[in-house]
């Protein structure tokens, strides 16, 4: 029996794993904490591939080197190398971008791809990620069935920067369409709500809907001593 390991901490990943696991006749296991990832605990169970979907941290090399390591990355590579890819994506005005499979190297981004599929990027960013969790199971299903060779990425790399927290603080701008946007793009389970400040208060925006000539969203207001 093949035996495969996924790695990832987002509940919408979490449930994607406990669905293929009846899917697929297999050894499934899950590490959902970055302690877990040790060459040891990989060692004992010997997997075929290890699969990391929306995996926040760097992977180690004692882990890739040793193992067939995949990794999807929501951007059509070399386009996209690097950190906080929705958030740059949807900054850029792209509503349409690719989910790439690609085996993990030491450069960032950069290894050889086994395959992409589309993405749409409508909607709030937790249903964007929910929609890319399904993306990205449906081409673990197709790498463990097909078990494709990765090929080389090809193009000159455009590489993003990883967004710190504050950069969700909403910029001064006037188009409704880009304080949509960037509200939208940070809403999701684990990321820095967009917000302003006022005063002694913090002011998050969730939930935001487009409505003709004004946006409607949830406030949540908060001290900043809190």
């Amino acid at each position: 029996m093949n035996t495969y390991i996924v790695a990832t901490i987002k509940i919408w990943n979490i449930r994607n794993f406990h669905k293929i696991r009846k899917e697929i006749n297999a050894d499934w296991h899950l590490i959902n904490d970055k302690k877990e990832l040790i060459l040891e605990r990989v060692n004992a169970i010997k997997p075929r591939y290890i699969f990391f979907p929306h995996w926040s941290w760097r992977i180690p090399e004692e882990i890739y080197t040793n193992f067939e390591c995949v990794v999807f990355h929501m951007t059509d590579l070399p386009f996209g190398r690097g950190g906080s890819p929705l958030q740059n994506l949807i900054l850029r005005g792209i509503n349409e971008t690719k989910v790439s499979a690609i085996r993990v190297v030491k450069e960032l981004d950069a290894g050889p791809v086994y395959l992409k599929r589309d993405l749409n990027l409508n909607g709030n960013a937790e249903e964007i990620l929910i929609r890319c969790s399904d993306v990205t199971f449906s081409m673990i299903k197709y790498i463990i069935e097909n078990q494709p060779s990765p090929i080389e990425q090809k193009g000159e790399p455009v590489v993003f920067k990883r967004r710190s927290p504050a950069e969700s603080r909403l910029p001064d701008i006037n188009d409704l369409a880009e304080i949509y946007n960037y509200i939208r793009m940070l809403d999701a389970e684990g990321y820095p709500k967009a917000f302003i400040d006022m005063n002694n208060l913090k002011l998050e925006f969730s939930k935001a809907t487009m409505k003709r000539g004004h946006i409607v969203a949830d406030v949540k207001i908060i001290p900043k001593s809190s």
